[in-house]
């Protein structure tokens, strides 16, 4: 089927407040929302989750917020979340979120930048976080709190309970249910929807503004990327502050009912992944292969029958995925060949909780190919789609059965793609979002006369239409030679290893390339173990000999594949560990190149003597 027949009809409900208002009366009983507490299941349906968000929109109208006012959230992925944005939007407000990893000065940008009057905050944790730059957020009015713990002798008149904020709202919903429908009716396409802060990779952070309108078309286009039912399930763990997760856990379930399911905590993600066994997943390449590694882990300690088994499996899968990448047809396994087969990458997929996925999805940074050649070995067709903040999510992806190595898939419909001055990736369409807040010159520097979107990133287009996306503008390095590199190239591959789990490559005007690593515990520790390799913490592990020869064994087999000039010819590891708290990561964990160079700057230099 072609995507211009998958488009889906709202039968003109052109607002996501109105799609939601049809969608919770038709699917009423129908669970919308399950969220995991105290080692429980907890459902919500469409008709409660419809009551939910009109309690909160009645609430906030109560108290003075209104229409085109900002409504800050800082919590971690959970139904208030959803009912807080979804209630904004019903009452004409614009919805904002905060990451939740966000310091309190990051926190202090957003609410003086956005001029949030609510700030809606998870624990006392994050309370605490914002009582210490209130002061400095005139506008600020009214904090509300989703969580009690430690708090239940908070006195402050700004500050209320979440549970209190809701009752509130149902007591309205009695006499002014009528008001709530009102304000849905009154959204108009055009409208702000909400805003989303880029994740700062270069200078503050800026609110991409998102339409009415620009939902509305990657709703019709949902089914283009996703192969899905009524009913089925997903599980919501990236940021929700993230355009990707804020569209698979907001919006496409009012366009294709999928059942949304929120993990306990962070820490529990891949337990809770097996337990739902969800038919949709889109993650970064980070998360696929951190999955890729369990199962390397697991393996090591697994009795020999299983390990021979998969490993016999491994060998005979990736013969037949490599035939047909290729485009040979596959040589047929025998009886046995293809029960061992179908037992072993069945219990990988059980493990993995992936035995139900219908659409396995990655994008936001490069994808090493052999990841996705390890997935298809596993029977998993891990595609690749290409998307922004700035075009309201995917504007490309890989069709079921399409993958194309390196290739983020096809054009959505609709949908306008260029090449243009130093091969950089233009786009124009309704999903193209309508500038930065209160930065009309920033926009303008982005969005072009003509209304083409100037992405940052270069790439290339084929004769089949499939786009490639080879790095961003500003990332390339030129050698001091004068050769051109993508860095990003060179990193995916480093990063398939299950020792390194990121990478920065360092050459800029230099005469070679060099790279700071990053080592993934869990493995590094593991091979520590095995080969008695002495060490008292993750410091000691990353100065020790043995552990950087194994790193020089890394690199020396990723050098074989690159061309003479993308060779790196020595490393450094980073000996300390980084999360999205540090300010080297973005909250969804992207290095800042420049801030890497800055502050390891006497390290880099140590790999160039004069």
């Amino acid at each position: 089927m072609s995507p211009e027949n998958k488009v889906i009809s709202f039968a003109g409900e052109d607002t996501p407040a109105r799609l939601f208002r049809q969608r919770c009366n038709t699917w009423a009983k129908q669970p919308a929302l399950r969220h995991k507490r105290r080692g429980l299941w907890q459902s919500t349906s469409w008709q409660e989750y419809y009551s939910h968000v009109r309690s909160v929109g009645l609430a906030m109208k109560a108290l003075g917020i209104g229409h085109g006012q900002v409504v800050c959230v800082l919590a971690e992925n959970r139904p208030e979340w959803l009912f807080i944005d979804m209630a904004a939007q019903c009452m004409g407000m614009v919805g904002n979120g905060v990451y939740p990893t966000s310091s309190g000065e990051q926190l202090q940008h957003v609410l003086l930048d956005s001029d949030a009057q609510i700030l809606f905050v998870e624990n006392q944790e994050q309370l605490d976080k914002t009582l210490e730059i209130r002061a400095k957020c005139p506008k600020l009015k009214h904090i509300v709190v989703m969580d009690h713990d430690g708090l239940r002798s908070l006195e402050d008149s700004s500050i209320s309970f979440f549970d209190d904020f809701l009752a509130k709202g149902r007591e309205l919903a009695k006499t002014q249910s009528v008001d709530f429908e009102a304000a849905i009716d009154q959204t108009l396409s055009d409208d702000l929807a909400f805003l989303v802060y880029t994740s700062g990779t270069t200078g503050a952070p800026k609110g991409a503004m998102i339409s009415n309108r620009n939902l509305v078309f990657q709703l019709q286009l949902a089914t283009q990327y996703l192969d899905v039912q009524p009913g089925d399930k997903s599980v919501s763990f990236l940021p929700l502050c993230h355009i990707a997760e804020r569209m698979a856990s907001v919006y496409n379930p009012l366009a294709i009912g999928l059942i949304v399911h929120f993990p306990e905590n962070s820490g529990t993600v891949f337990n809770d992944l097996r337990e739902v066994a969800p038919h949709v997943v889109f993650a970064p390449p980070r998360f696929w292969e951190k999955m890729y590694s369990q199962i390397d882990l697991f393996m090591r300690d697994a009795i020999w029958p299983a390990r021979w088994a998969y490993q016999t499996a491994q060998k005979w899968s990736s013969a037949h995925v490599e035939e047909q990448l290729q485009g040979l047809k596959p040589k047929s396994l025998n009886v046995f060949q293809s029960a061992l087969n179908w037992v072993a990458m069945r219990n990988v997929r059980i493990f993995l909780g992936m035995q139900n996925v219908k659409n396995a999805l990655t994008g936001a940074a490069p994808v090493p190919p052999d990841l996705i050649r390890w997935y298809l070995s596993c029977g998993i067709e891990l595609r690749e789609a290409f998307g922004m903040t700035e075009t309201t999510g995917f504007c490309t992806s890989t069709p079921k059965g399409g993958l194309k190595l390196g290739w983020a898939g096809i054009k959505a419909p609709d949908t306008e793609i260029r090449i243009g001055e130093s091969n950089e990736i233009l786009v124009r369409g309704p999903h193209v979002f309508g500038g930065y807040w209160n930065l009309p010159e920033r926009t303008a520097e982005t969005i072009d006369s003509e209304g083409w979107l100037h992405t940052g990133d270069c790439g290339e287009i084929d004769s089949e239409g499939y786009l490639a996306i080879r790095d961003r503008i500003k990332d390339i390095l030129i050698t001091s030679g004068g050769k051109n590199i993508t860095p990003s190239h060179i990193e995916s591959l480093l990063k398939f290893s299950p020792y390194i789990t990121d990478a920065v490559i360092i050459g800029d005007a230099r005469k070679y390339l060099t790279c700071l690593v990053m080592i993934d515990q869990e493995h590094v520790g593991r091979y520590a173990q095995e080969h008695q390799v002495p060490y008292t913490d993750f410091s000691s592990l990353t100065r020790s000999l043995e552990i950087n020869e194994l790193i020089q064994s890394e690199i020396e087999r990723i050098n074989a594949k690159l061309a003479r000039v993308e060779q790196i010819k020595d490393f450094k590891i980073i000996g300390e560990q980084l999360t999205a708290e540090d300010e080297e990561l973005t909250p969804t964990m992207k290095l800042k190149r420049k801030v890497i160079a800055r502050k390891y700057a006497a390290l880099i230099e140590t790999m160039y003597p004069n």
